[in-house]
């Protein structure tokens, strides 16, 4: 059985969250172990000793001893809840492993050769990630770091699945009696579009509005139309009143 982390636990009594509390201001964090058909065990880890474990992936993919009392148990993490705002621990969920029962835990998906591969270096293609980790089911003694894909023969419009992950002997992935998920595939970028022209949007109101200001605009150096027409109504109805005038 590989062991890849190795720490201490204290056994914890109060519980609740008041108790909790008051761990997590002593630089404590209170923790569960559960399984291997035995009842279930609050522990209290050490906050900082925990810190310089959780940035290394091998931390959630690998068994991990706990030393509880004196005592030397295997566990795998299960679950490690992080403050939302602060980087500080708040719980971790730890599974007791035991030799002759299998395990599931999710494992990180290396990818290799992506930039040898003909959809990358001579087609031009982009490559997307769609699952990153993956759960398997094996035995403790079988359970490998991390798995690995190549992607060193894929070209543009390829697309690999889970069922074209490698698995080392005594390994299985539960998911695919159900469904196999696409993991990775190589795509034509997508073509970028044209931003629109100042120039151009600049003129469809300008043409748009040219009738109607070409339509109230008063012709240059005289009066509005409409104006000089009622003069010339004026003028005829006063023309017979000064002939009249004259007869007089």
């Amino acid at each position: 059985m590989r062991i890849s982390f190795s720490f201490g636990a204290d056994a914890r009594g109060a519980q609740g969250k008041g108790a909790s509390r008051r761990l997590r201001r002593s630089g404590k964090v209170p923790a569960i172990l559960y399984g291997g058909h035995k009842e279930a065990q609050p522990l209290v880890l050490d906050q900082q000793n925990l810190l310089t474990m959780i940035g290394d992936e091998r931390f959630y993919s690998s068994i991990v001893q706990l030393k509880i009392d004196g005592t030397a148990q295997e566990a795998i993490v299960k679950d490690v809840q992080m403050h939302p705002a602060r980087n500080v621990v708040v719980h971790v969920d730890l599974q007791r492993v035991l030799e002759n029962e299998a395990i599931r835990l999710h494992l990180p998906i290396h990818f290799k050769g992506e930039s040898v591969s003909p959809g990358v270096k001579t087609q031009g293609g982009i490559v997307s990630h769609m699952r990153a980790d993956v759960e398997v089911s094996c035995l403790p003694k079988d359970l490998p770091e991390f798995l690995e894909l190549d992607l060193s023969e894929m070209s543009l419009n390829d697309t690999k699945f889970l069922a074209d992950i490698p698995l080392p002997p005594g390994v299985t992935i539960p998911e695919l009696a159900h469904r196999n998920t696409a993991v990775v595939s190589i795509h034509a970028p997508r073509a970028a579009e044209p931003e629109p022209v100042a120039a151009e949007a600049a003129a469809v109101p300008a043409e748009g509005a040219a009738p109607a200001a070409a339509a109230g605009a008063a012709p240059a150096g005289g009066a509005a139309p409409g104006a000089e027409a009622k003069k010339g109504e004026e003028k005829k109805e006063a023309a017979p009143a000064k002939k009249e005038g004259g007869k007089k």
